[in-house]
Order: structure tokens, then C-alpha cells, then sequence
């Protein structure tokens, strides 16, 4: 789910400016408008959103020089199935000046221990078997996830970056779950992010309990992509540009 949001013109409305400079005050915000959703890289660009959010030479200097905003698909069913594993592991790097994209890591994750994806799952995250299947597991993504970090200049000490996630169970949760299951070591980087439903919170002054849905009708946005996907891949060039690719 790291989806597009625009209104109309892909420019944020006057009205919600200094609620918006006022989150981006605090270290706990990622601007909002570039979460919760999904479909990110191009599209983003395509409407014009990084352009009107750089334009906002008022916003205020941030904490951090990149946000690396995250989201999980897992394997799930109804009942839940245990233990879930990642199955989509998607980050965008994001400049804390410009608000721009910079870099995308995506990847599909091989699950092990529920190999196979159940009807519930598919409908749910648009995955299918054939996107998971013959993909790394876990560990081998993690090792590609730290190339990508050093790559983009992420694990030097004087680049401040952080993690954006909206709600606490992707880094809370699930990592850290997976990993104890199957031995796996967390790293540092993984241990602190900025929860988006707290910066919405902090920003709107009421709690999001509906998640997404509260926070597009609190901002007035609308939402365009695919819920509950980490990178919304219906567009085929998409499609064919991610699959099995880190960049």
C-alpha cells in the first residue's frame, strides 16, 4: 500500500497547508499525503504531486534526509494463518527537502512456511502464485535490502533516515516475528520508524481508527491505487519493471 493521493490537480489545498506545516515541525512526520496507500514511483511524478510539494519553500527543516516509507503484504487467510510471512517487500526513498522520490526497492518474497498463496490472500494484495514463486526468501531479500541501503548512501553515518510506516505492525510486528521464527537477526535500521497514523494524529488532533480510509477523508484526498498492495503493479510497464528487481 504505498499509493498515490491527489486532488484534482495534484496540488494540496490552501486550506490544509498549515495543518501540513505544522506536522512536518515534528520528526514525526513523512508529509502524509505520500503514505498509506500505493502506487508510488511514476505516477507520483506523472501528476505533478513531487513538483507542488517542493514548491513549498515555506515547509520547515526536517529531522531527517530521507524517509523510507514501507509496506508489507503478508501471507493471511481467514482464520489467520500462522506464521505469516512477508511476501512484497516495498521502500521508497523519499528527500526530506523536496519531497521527492529518489530510489525504489521492490521485491517479492518467497514464503516458506505457507508456500503456497490462498484465495483470500490473492483477492486481498492483488498477488498471485506466480509473482512469489521461484522469488528469494526472506533472508536473501534482506541481504538485497542492505545492498540497496548502502547503495543510495543510507547506512552512512552522517545521512540521517528513518523508516515511515502507517501503523506499527510492519516493524513492531511482523519483521521482527518472521525473523525470530526463522533466525533471522533485525537490523538497527528496522528498530525505529515514524508511525503515520501518530504524525496524522499529531497533525489533525483526532486518531484515525478506520486507518486509511479516516485520514484520505480527514485530508479530503482521494485514494488511487490498489489498497493493500505495497506498490500498486496493475499498470503493466509496472508490472514488468518490478518484477524481480530491486531498483
Amino acid at each position: 500500500m504505498v499509493a498515490l493521493f491527489h486532488t484534482g490537480a495534484a496540488k494540496i489545498p490552501p486550506s490544509l497547508l498549515p495543518r501540513v506545516r505544522q506536522a512536518l515541525c515534528s520528526h514525526r512526520l513523512l508529509c502524509f499525503l505520500q503514505r498509506c496507500g500505493s502506487t508510488v514511483n511514476r505516477k507520483l511524478a506523472s501528476h505533478g504531486f513531487g513538483a507542488s510539494m517542493a514548491a513549498m519553500s515555506s515547509f520547515p527543516p526536517q529531522r531527517y534526509h530521507y524517509f523510507l516509507v514501507l509496506d508489507f503484504e503478508a501471507t493471511c487467510d481467514k482464520p489467520q494463518i500462522h506464521p505469516q510471512e512477508i511476501i512484497e517487500f516495498p521502500i521508497l526513498k523519499l528527500n526530506g527537502r523536496t519531497m521527492e522520490i529518489e530510489s525504489t526497492f521492490h521485491m517479492y518474497v518467497q514464503p516458506v512456511v505457507h508456500p503456497q498463496l490462498t484465495p483470500f490472500c490473492t483477492e486481498l494484495t492483488g498477488i498471485i502464485q506466480g509473482m512469489v514463486d521461484g522469488q528469494p526468501n526472506l533472508q536473501q531479500v534482506l541481504e538485497r535490502v542492505d545492498e540497496w541501503m548502502a547503495k543510495e548512501g543510507l547506512l552512512d553515518p552522517s545521512v540521517k533516515s528513518i523508516f515511515v510506516t502507517c501503523g506499527d505492525w510492519d516493524l513492531k510486528v511482523m519483521l521482527p516475528g518472521q525473523c525470530q521464527y526463522l533466525g533471522l537477526p533485525v537490523a538497527d535500521y528496522f528498530k525505529q520508524w515514524i508511525n503515520l497514523k501518530k504524525a496524522y494524529s499529531f497533525a489533525m488532533g483526532s486518531w484515525p481508527k478506520n486507518g486509511l480510509l479516516d485520514m484520505n477523508k480527514g485530508l479530503n484526498l482521494q485514494h488511487i491505487g490498489r489498497p493493500h498492495s505495497g506498490i500498486d503493479v496493475n499498470d503493466k510497464e509496472i508490472r514488468k519493471r518490478d518484477q524481480c528487481s530491486p531498483n
